[in-house]
């Protein structure tokens, strides 16, 4: 569900950007891909030091949590450099989920010999909601238009977000127990 609300929202902001821009629209999508390149690069360390003690769920939250923030942001404005600003927190949401995921794929399969395998399933489940995102949120913009695409993504978004907090046990350390099963062990 992550990627399924995400991965559309860059092509779509690129062709925002675009419309009434000609050649400079470049320009201003290069700036979009490099801004959240460059603060995924700052974040990703964090979010793997941070992972530790505060827990992986926590984490998650927060990168899921930008996605609708994102997303709704991206229907007030038409200012390139705002639009432009606002890709910071895909660098956020993609940086934290980037890292935390495979922690959380690791946590799951310790001992049993399947990370990799489990890694490829996501990695497969990933690219299907990143494939269906771009059809889906393609098909909306062309009949409803920009705002109509963006205000779908964040409701997936946030569905994703809810299913995130409230079925979604932590995983680091003493996984899946309860508090009070946790204090005895």
């Amino acid at each position: 569900m992550f990627h399924f609300a995400n991965a559309a929202m860059l092509p779509l902001l690129g062709e925002m950007l675009a419309k009434g821009r000609g050649r400079s629209s470049m320009m201003f999508m290069s700036a979009c891909v490099v801004t959240t390149q460059f603060v995924i690069t700052l974040l990703a360390s964090w979010a793997g030091r941070k992972a530790g003690t505060w827990g992986r769920k926590p984490l998650l939250l927060i990168a899921f949590g930008v996605l609708p923030v994102r997303a709704i942001l991206y229907t007030l404005t038409e200012n390139t450099g705002a639009l432009v600003s606002i890709q910071i927190l895909d660098g956020v949401g993609a940086g934290i989920f980037g890292v935390v995921s495979v922690l959380v794929i690791a946590d799951l399969t310790e001992g049993s010999g399947r990370f990799n395998l489990t890694l490829g399933a996501i990695g497969t489940a990933v690219g299907m909601g990143a494939s269906l995102s771009q059809a889906v949120a393609g098909s909306i913009v062309h009949h409803l238009g920009s705002n109509a695409g963006f205000l779908f993504l964040a409701a997936v978004a946030a569905a994703a977000f809810g299913v995130l907090y409230f079925f979604m046990p932590e995983t680091r350390d003493k996984q899946f127990l309860s508090p009070t099963e946790a204090s005895t062990v």
